[in-house]
């Protein structure tokens, strides 16, 4: 009797030996890199969403910035980037047509808003005389071959006919970020620039500006896009579903957007 007692505690202890590893906790899915296209207007609100977003998930994003035009070039030459966050809608769904990326991934996820800015707090008293009237030396604006913004600050300028006008005094940046710079560093003593950015500029210094009527421009929507290259990567994919959690949306609002 004590020789099958002691037969039976060793099976037993052999069947749990054998049973032990389907027992055990499903590993953690590994930490996944993306690289993610963001126009220049963005970028920062975006460093700020993925910096969450890493947080959250342990993946890690990596921004690269630039204008939404030299983004899609890039994209086009086979940079490999996993998602584009543009400045526009049309770009997105350009490359979806192009078939370098995924159609069923595009939505907006902001629309932006220009304000006339200086750096100056007592320079934009009327924001609207001094557009259609007023003395502009030097104006700070995107490249509107480039940008959106850029596009948009010269609809503003047509809308108050002073754009044949002010062409010679334009100080164009690459994107909207440089053309902030000029603003900033004094180099333009006015810019047609992005409010997110105003925002940001005020925690530094009050400055003057005013908010230019979002019917004197094509409005500015800003969609994201997976790209071809990044089909299959889950950092890239969780990242544009997490800019439309209510997180990532109260975020983006909190910075400006629409």
């Amino acid at each position: 009797m004590t020789r099958f007692r002691r037969r039976s505690a060793v099976w037993l202890l052999a069947t749990l030996l054998l049973l032990l590893p389907l027992q055990l906790p499903a590993q953690a899915p590994k930490p996944v890199q993306a690289r993610i296209a963001v126009a220049s207007n963005f970028a920062d609100v975006a460093r700020a969403l993925a910096r969450d977003y890493g947080k959250r998930t342990g993946h890690r994003i990596e921004i690269s910035a630039a204008s939404t035009g030299k983004l899609y070039a890039q994209v086009r030459a086979g940079a490999p980037f996993d998602a584009l966050l543009a400045a526009d809608a049309a770009t997105p769904r350009r490359l979806v047509e192009e078939g370098l990326a995924r159609g069923d991934t595009v939505f907006d996820y902001a629309v932006g808003r220009l304000v006339l800015w200086s750096r100056d707090p007592g320079l934009v008293r009327d924001g609207e005389a001094l557009l259609r009237k007023g003395s502009i030396p030097r104006l700070a604006i995107a490249n509107p071959a480039l940008a959106p913004y850029g596009a948009a600050a010269r609809d503003v300028l047509q809308h108050v006919r002073r754009w044949q006008e002010l062409r010679p005094r334009l100080v164009m940046g690459e994107n909207i970020g440089q053309a902030m710079q000029f603003v900033a560093s004094g180099a333009a003593p006015l810019g047609l620039v992005p409010r997110s950015l105003v925002l940001q500029a005020r925690l530094r210094a009050p400055g003057s500006g005013w908010e230019v009527p979002a019917h004197w421009h094509a409005p500015i929507v800003q969609s994201a896009v997976v790209l071809a290259h990044g089909d299959r990567n889950v950092a890239a994919i969780g990242f544009l579903r997490y800019l439309r959690s209510p997180e990532g949306r109260a975020r983006i609002r909190a910075h400006g957007y629409d």
